[in-house]
C-alpha cells in the first residue's frame, strides 16, 4: 500500500473487503467511496485517487446484487445462439459483445445446438438469473414460454429468424433476396437447369432461400423440376447424396446453389470430378478465395446482424415503446469464379 493510505488497514482474511475497508484505508466517508465506485461526481482529484489506491490494494470489487437492489438493473444482457462454435454465430457474438460493453454491459452468452427444448431452457435460466434483456436465435417455432418474461419487463430481440407464436422485434438477413441475386448470377452465365440443396423446410431461413430461388427462376421464364430441389438435414451424408443425383445422368443439372454454409462444405466434398457443375453458395466461408475455383457466395454480415440486434435491445432498454418492427440486413453478391463456370 502507498504512503498516502493508512497503515495496518488490511481485509480481513477470509472475507471480500467492502467500502467500509476501501474507506478505512483511504481515511474517508462510505459516501465518498459509493461516488468514486460508481463515477459520480463531487470527489477532489487527490482523493478520488487516494481510494482508487485503495481500492486496488485491497481487491475491492462493486457488489452487483446491491446494485441490482438499488437501480433494479443487473447491466447484463444474454444471448442465445445455435452454436457458438460456428463462425457466423462467433461473428454475431462478437458485435453484440461489442455493442454491451460500449453500454457497460456484461453479455452472457449459451448455445441452444439447434434445440428448441434447450432454447427454452437456456432463455428462462437466463431470465431467471435477472438479466435486463435476451437475444434469441431461435431453434424452436413457439417462443409464446416468453410471454410472462416481456410482460415482467425484460425486452426480447430475436435475431436471423422470427419469433413464432408472437409479436417481437426480429433483425433477419435478406434471404430471399440473397438467394434471388445468386440464382439469378448463375442464370445470366448460361444456366438453365439448377439445383438447389438447401436445410430443412422447417426452418425460416431455409424456406426464405428456396423461395428466393425459384423467384429467380420464374422470373427468367425457367421451370423449376422439382427433382431439382433437395432439402433436409444438413449433415454430409445426405446432401453427398443429394449433389450425386443432381449432376448424373441424363438429366443432371448443371449448376447448384447451396443455401447454408454447412450445405456448401459438405457439398465441395462431393463435386464431380469431371463436368463440375456451377456453384453459388449462401454465406460465406474462411479461406473461400483460396479454392480452385474460388467459391462465389452470397454472403450475409453477421456483424451488421449481432450490431443490429443489440442496438435495438438497448434501445428497448432505454424506453422504446413503439410496436414490434422486423429489420432487414442486406446481403452482397462475391463471385470468385465457381458461380461463373460456363454449363
Amino acid at each position: 500500500m502507498t504512503s498516502s493510505l493508512r497503515t495496518g488497514v488490511r481485509p480481513r482474511t477470509g472475507v471480500r473487503p467492502t467500502m467500509k475497508d476501501v474507506a478505512a484505508a483511504a481515511g474517508v466517508g462510505l459516501k465518498t467511496v459509493s461516488r468514486v465506485v460508481n463515477g459520480e461526481s463531487g470527489v477532489t482529484d487527490g482523493t478520488a485517487e487516494r481510494v482508487r489506491e485503495a481500492i486496488e490494494a485491497l481487491g475491492f470489487r462493486r457488489n452487483d446484487s446491491a446494485r441490482l437492489l438499488r437501480t433494479g438493473r443487473t447491466a447484463s444482457v444474454a444471448l442465445v445462439l445455435e452454436d457458438i462454435s460456428d463462425p457466423f454465430s462467433s461473428a454475431l457474438s462478437r458485435a453484440v459483445e461489442q455493442v454491451a460493453a460500449a453500454e457497460d454491459c456484461l453479455l452472457f452468452t449459451g448455445s441452444s445446438g439447434e434445440r428448441a427444448d434447450r432454447e427454452r431452457e437456456l432463455a428462462l435460466a437466463f431470465c431467471a438469473r435477472r438479466v435486463d434483456g435476451l437475444i434469441v436465435v431461435p431453434a424452436g417455432d413457439d417462443h409464446r414460454y416468453l410471454l410472462p418474461e416481456i410482460a415482467s419487463g425484460t425486452p426480447v430481440v430475436f435475431l436471423d429468424r422470427p419469433a413464432g407464436g408472437i409479436d417481437a422485434d426480429a433483425v433477419l438477413s435478406d434471404n430471399a433476396g440473397g438467394a434471388r441475386r445468386g440464382t439469378a448470377h448463375l442464370i445470366a452465365h448460361g444456366h438453365r437447369r439448377i439445383g438447389f440443396i438447401g436445410d430443412l423446410r422447417a426452418i425460416h431461413t431455409a424456406a426464405e432461400r428456396e423461395r428466393g430461388y425459384r423467384a429467380a427462376m420464374a422470373e427468367a421464364g425457367l421451370p423449376v423440376d422439382d427433382r431439382w430441389v433437395d432439402c433436409g438435414p444438413t449433415d454430409r451424408a445426405r446432401v453427398g447424396e443429394a449433389v450425386r443425383r443432381l449432376t448424373t445422368g441424363p438429366d443432371a443439372v448443371t449448376a447448384l446453389f447451396t443455401a447454408n454454409n454447412r450445405v456448401t462444405l459438405a457439398a465441395l466434398h462431393h463435386l464431380p470430378a469431371e463436368r463440375r457443375p456451377a456453384v453459388v453458395g449462401f454465406d460465406d466461408l474462411e479461406l473461400a478465395d483460396l479454392l480452385t475455383p474460388g467459391l462465389t457466395v452470397v454472403a450475409q454480415d453477421p456483424a451488421a446482424l449481432g450490431a443490429l440486434a443489440a442496438r435495438r435491445l438497448f434501445a428497448r432498454l432505454a424506453g422504446d415503446i413503439g410496436a414490434p418492427a422486423s429489420l432487414e440486413v442486406p446481403t452482397t453478391l462475391i463471385p470468385r469464379g465457381s458461380g461463373e463456370i460456363l454449363p
